[in-house]
């Protein structure tokens, strides 16, 4: 590395001699000057002064070298072009003045450091792309072998799940005429923990290369409890096997299925009348064996713990779990706001608890804002307002700053708006602005780090082949932008559930970019462009504005008792439909550009729904689940409701109650104690 820049005044000299006498006096006052000023200057600001060769140095090499939990990276710093030029991943200023370098680093910065405007890591993953593609229909069988679909021949397995309405409401799966059509549609079903572990079976939960994201929000600690079981019971899985126990383990459940005199359940994809216990390609039969039974029935309990653990500190995905965002936006609330409050700010203390530090306990999400209307500003604003919200909640319990925020993850949408292309820029700047001077959060707390999904608003039922084009550009500016991951909409979402063809035109669209695109080889493509630094800080100056609109109702939670954020997300949308309809917002193939034949709505040959035999099977299935625990749900139920009666942690309680209650009992058990919510009019 080189020497740290010294920024001392250094003593003229003349034709190699040192100058005297009056010239000697003014350089002498002039130097005194210097370092009187010198001395005042911030020390942020000369220690950044000092480093800045060093810093130039360091991308202008051959490695860049940083460490990561105490691990050693090296990245080589270029990467050479078809033309055999040196293309930087990271491309440096040429500033020499000293303030444009402190303006620059103030507000931008190198990707990976404070204010993190371009990234909040020194570069990109090199093992895995930011793809991460949403998918849920059906039941978990059917989307079990939708995500080895996706993730096939994949460096990592970034799975995002889409949950059924039913499932987001709280319910179990019922013949009840407002449920049963609702089953496995538009969703994945999920009523029960064997559901999870069929869900994601096959994948490796703890393993560093999988990641799992869960779009679930008021049920979300029930669902989470699933997952996370799931992800246990897999680690017994393979114990057991390490260990040589599976033929006494698999007679140990079969005699137990006996004795209650019912059958164990089965992983069977009915939507292709596959048999029972028949895998999906690339479907290895991790997560299967402990079908219907838990670990802790099967393992000592030191051994049962050791897997616990290991499992929790392991494991890495998303649960949304926004509630905030549902209120303003979304509509999936299903317990009163404080009761759901609560019980976020439980899983995070169980997060603490249990040292789960690779798993994101809250997604707090803009991408419904701006889907039920907003425009993008909007969307940021009233999203990390809602952040900051969870902030002081959390902070109000008692919990550190840095035993959380790292915990929290972003998700944004993005359109073709000039705003969208620095959405990220301005939400990392913010954010680790707030976290660093206003709560004293470390380094790890100050990174916003965030998933983006292309605009599901601006696809059209018209010339739906168009729609990939708009994803296209979408894509291209998440990326650009530096995204921790992404999901690009399919171009026929606007009239039916992807297809398989579709959803693999979608990835192709990020893999183009990602491998094909030279200009992204450079990781901060946008830094040192004059509109995007304007766009930037007028992006910051509006969500400021925003904030400052919101402090007046009283703060998000008063603003949202006078349904200011819901009125302001009406408006927006009834705006951008009146130009839309007016043709003033020009859209292609739409309401311009249009085909011979008017380029009518687009029919689909097959509207792509969960068949009446996936749903007969998912009532089948939980019906057997409520009665091989018939004897210990009741019990369990009653714990549950005590537990929040006495205020004590609701999540540690339902990591035990999930396996021997289904997802309606545990909701209409809490009801009882929280109450159902009620929109205020």
């Amino acid at each position: 590395m080189a020497e740290v820049q010294s920024l001392t005044l250094q003593p003229p000299h003349v034709n190699g001699h040192q100058i005297s006498g009056a010239r000697a006096a003014a350089y002498e006052a002039l130097r005194v000057e210097y370092e009187r000023l010198l001395a005042e200057l911030d020390t942020d600001v000369r220690s950044l002064l000092e480093r800045w060769r060093d810093e130039l140095a360091a991308y202008q090499g051959d490695e860049y070298v940083y460490s990561v939990r105490g691990r050693e990276i090296r990245v080589q710093n270029h990467v050479e072009s078809l033309s055999h030029l040196k293309i930087p991943k990271i491309a440096t200023p040429r500033f020499s003045d000293w303030g444009d370098i402190v303006r620059w680093a103030m507000q931008e910065n190198f990707p990976g450091k404070f204010p993190y405007t371009a990234g909040v890591y020194p570069f990109k993953r090199q093992s895995e792309d930011p793809t991460r593609m949403f998918a849920g229909e059906g039941g978990p069988e059917r989307t079990n072998k939708r995500f080895h679909y996706l993730s096939h021949g994949m460096p990592a397995a970034r799975l995002s799940t889409a949950f059924d309405s039913v499932t987001l409401y709280g319910e179990d799966p019922d013949r009840r005429p407002d449920i049963y059509g609702k089953i496995g549609n538009s969703g994945v079903s999920v009523a029960t923990i064997d559901d999870a572990k069929k869900l994601y079976s096959g994948f490796d939960l703890c393993a560093p290369s999988t990641s799992v994201s869960m779009t679930i929000n008021g049920p979300a600690p029930m669902i989470l409890a699933f997952f996370l079981n799931a992800a246990i019971d897999q680690e017994c899985e393979k114990y057991i096997r390490e260990q040589g126990l599976t033929e006494q383990v698999e007679q140990y459940i079969e005699e137990l299925y006996r004795q209650r005199g019912l059958p164990r359940p089965v992983y069977r994809n009915i939507a292709t009348n596959a048999p029972a216990g028949v895998l999906p390609d690339g479907h290895n039969g991790l997560g299967l064996l402990l079908l219907g039974v838990s670990g802790d029935e099967v393992l000592p309990p030191d051994v049962y713990a050791a897997c616990m653990r290991r499992a929790l500190e392991q494991v890495r995905g998303t649960v949304q779990a926004d509630i905030l965002k549902e209120d303003q936006a979304q509509n999936t609330c299903i317990f009163s706001t404080e009761f759901a409050l609560r019980m976020m700010g439980d899983v995070q203390e169980y997060f603490i608890a249990n040292r789960v530090r690779n798993f994101y306990s809250v997604s707090i999400s803009g991408y419904h804002i701006a889907e039920a209307g907003a425009n993008p500003i909007t969307q940021l604003a009233f999203t990390l307002a809602n952040g900051f919200t969870y902030v002081e909640y959390y902070l109000s319990r008692g919990m550190h700053i840095d035993e959380f925020a790292p915990n929290l993850s972003f998700f944004f949408s993005n359109g073709l708006d000039p705003e969208y292309s620095v959405i990220g820029r301005v939400a990392r700047r913010i954010w680790a602005k707030a976290i660093k001077y206003k709560y004293g959060g470390n380094e790890r707390s100050q990174m916003l780090k965030y998933h983006i999904q292309t605009s599901g608003r601006s696809l059209h039922a018209q010339e739906i082949a168009f729609n990939d084009i708009r994803t296209t550009l979408q894509a291209l500016y998440a990326i650009y932008d530096n995204c921790n991951s992404l999901h690009t909409n399919a171009y026929d979402e606007a009239i039916t559930t992807p297809t398989e063809e579709s959803v693999r035109r979608a990835v192709a669209i990020q893999l183009i970019i990602n491998k094909e695109l030279g200009l992204a080889k450079n990781e901060n493509p946008l830094q040192g462009s004059f509109i995007i630094e304007e766009l930037t800080d007028l992006v910051e100056e509006a969500v400021y504005a925003e904030f400052q609109r919101l402090n007046e109702r009283g703060g998000v939670l008063g603003a949202m008792e006078l349904m200011y954020q819901r009125n302001k997300i009406q408006e927006e949308s009834l705006y951008y439909e009146s130009l839309k309809h007016s043709g003033k917002l020009p859209i292609i193939g739409v309401n311009t550009f249009l085909a011979k034949g008017g380029s009518p709505t687009v029919v689909p040959h097959e509207v792509i729904r969960s068949t009446r035999e996936e749903k007969e099977q998912q009532i089948a299935n939980l019906e057997a689940f409520w009665r091989r625990n018939a004897e210990r749900s009741e019990a369990a139920l009653r714990r549950l409701k005590d537990t929040a009666r006495r205020g004590e942690n609701i999540f540690a309680t339902l990591m035990e109650v999930c396996k021997t209650c289904s997802l309606g009992q545990m909701t209409h058990a809490l009801y009882q104690v929280g109450g159902q919510y009620r929109r205020n009019m």
